[in-house]
């Protein structure tokens, strides 16, 4: 479902906003880093946060991420998270913080809060 174009925006360091349903059908958005696994696309978040109350409720969430390069290029997803797993949420933001800022250790880990690997199976892909 994701052309080389999407995969292009996803793959480099370009951040997302990633929206989710809040329990009176409002929408919920937050920037995001994220990643791809085949079609998937993933994110990583701590439990507890209101995105993963939301998704626990309501699997439906659209991502929008543009191309810092050429802002005028982006990449929208709606689909729904299909996995939320705590197995190598660890590795998985270190490899993250590795993308985005360059560094080997996601430098804001909080011994208090337990990573998750978001899996989001687009249902719909567009350009915007």
């Amino acid at each position: 479902m994701l052309s080389e174009r999407d995969r292009g925006i996803l793959e480099a360091a370009n951040f997302a906003s990633v929206a989710t349903v809040m329990p009176d059908g409002s929408p919920h958005a937050s920037t995001i880093w994220i990643d791809i696994d085949g079609d998937d696309v993933l994110f990583n978040t701590a439990e507890g946060r209101v995105k993963t109350t939301n998704i626990r409720r309501d699997p439906r969430v659209s991502i929008s991420v543009f191309d810092r390069g050429d802002p005028y290029e982006q990449v929208v997803i709606h689909g729904t998270v299909v996995e939320m797993t705590h197995e190598g949420a660890d590795a998985h933001i270190d490899q993250l913080a590795k993308k985005y800022l360059g560094v080997d250790t996601y430098p804001w880990r909080d011994p208090l809060e337990q990573r998750v690997i978001v899996h989001v199976r687009p249902s719909h892909v567009s350009d915007g």
